[in-house]
Order: C-alpha cells, then structure tokens, then sequence
C-alpha cells in the first residue's frame, strides 16, 4: 500500500472514530492540525508520512475523554495502523509522537524527541491559541461545565500535571495556565513565525474581555 492509500484510509477511519466527538477535538480540529503539519513539514527535514499519520491520529482516543488513560491512544493508533500493514517503525514513532506530545507531557522530563514531534507538536499547538484555540477553550469550558470567569480564583501558574488534569478552573485561567505560553514553547521556525499574530489575538481579546467585565 502507498503512502497516499495509508493516508486516505487513516482520514476515513478518524472520521468515523470521531463523529460524535466534542466540539474543539472532533475531525475538523484533526483536519487543522494535518494542514499545520504539512505546511510546517514543508520547510523541515522530515519523514512526512510519520508526520501526517500522527497529526491525523493524536486524538483518536485523547485521555481526558477517557478518564485519564494515556496510553489508550497510542494504543488505539497503533491497533489501526497495524491493521492496515503500516511498517512496524513507523507505527511505534507515531505513537511515541502520541504519548509525548501534549502540554500535559510537558510537564514530564522528555523522554522522546524527534523533528517529527516537533512538528506535530506545533501544528497541535497553534491549534490551542488564536481565534480557532479561544473558540475551543470556550467550548471544552461549556462541555465541562465550567465557568467562564470568576475573579475569586487566581489561575494556579505553578500546577503539577496531576493538578492541570484534573484543574475545574474557569476558562479565563486557561490562558494565562496554558494558552499564552505556547508561543514560547514552539520548536520549529515555520510554528512560531505562525504563532505570533494568534499570541497578539489573544492578549487583545483579553483585554476587550476585562473592558466589558470590569
């Protein structure tokens, strides 16, 4: 099977596997993130079918819609990519690009590293921030029940991953616990060249938030 056959097969599967997902980690997150990492691809020295294997499958089975299990979707992605005679390489790089990709594993000593993630990694990531990434934060907020803005509770800047897992936190805080450090976290040139102008989106939607709260 060629790369173009792997490929449409995994786009078919992650879309049914994620029909009913929630608003910000349904198909059309996958589909923004695949196109971030191919344009992010572009300009780096990489094994592009790794990169779009993982970008396409990183949230097939995210462990916050599974009680916390991390290594359901490294699981679950490998399992697909085995059934369709994915090379056994390129099948343990995607789900090592699985299990060390989120900004909850940031909070871990890394124990992975690859351009490939690297890449991944970026594209996800300025999915999180932006016009598109405050739309997700609001609506995994309302999917969880969570207030908007509560000025009594000061966002918790030095959390531990237990802590950020299970944070019931407003979603202003949400920025400032994860959404304004990702700028400064991205690894390739081409992400945080698109990081910028989604980072100055932010602050100025902050700002006109506290005009009209205050």
């Amino acid at each position: 099977m060629n790369s173009a056959d792997i490929i449409d097969k995994t786009v078919t599967y992650v879309k049914q596997t994620l029909q009913d997902a929630e608003g910000g980690h349904d198909w059309w997150h996958i589909n923004r993130v695949w196109i971030n990492a191919r344009r992010i691809a572009e300009a780096e020295d990489c094994d592009t079918l790794t990169v779009e294997l993982a970008a396409l499958l990183h949230d097939i089975a995210d462990s916050k819609f599974h009680n916390g299990d991390e290594e359901i979707g490294p699981a679950t992605a490998g399992t697909f990519l085995s059934s369709i005679n994915v090379d056994e390489h390129i099948v343990a790089h995607v789900q090592q690009i699985i299990r060390h990709m989120s900004f909850k594993a940031s909070f871990d000593k890394a124990s992975f590293q690859s351009k490939e993630l690297f890449i991944v990694q970026d594209a996800d990531r300025l999915d999180a921030i932006g016009a598109i990434g405050i739309a997700r934060a609001f609506t995994y907020g309302g999917f969880k029940n969570r207030e908007i803005y509560n000025p009594e509770i000061e966002p918790n800047l030095n959390m531990t991953k237990e802590q950020y897992k299970n944070t019931t936190a407003p979603t202003i805080n949400h920025f400032y616990e994860k959404l304004l450090l990702l700028k400064d976290k991205m690894n390739t040139d081409t992400g945080r060249q698109m990081a910028q102008q989604r980072h100055i989106f932010m602050h100025d939607f902050l700002t006109q938030f506290y005009s009209e709260v205050r």
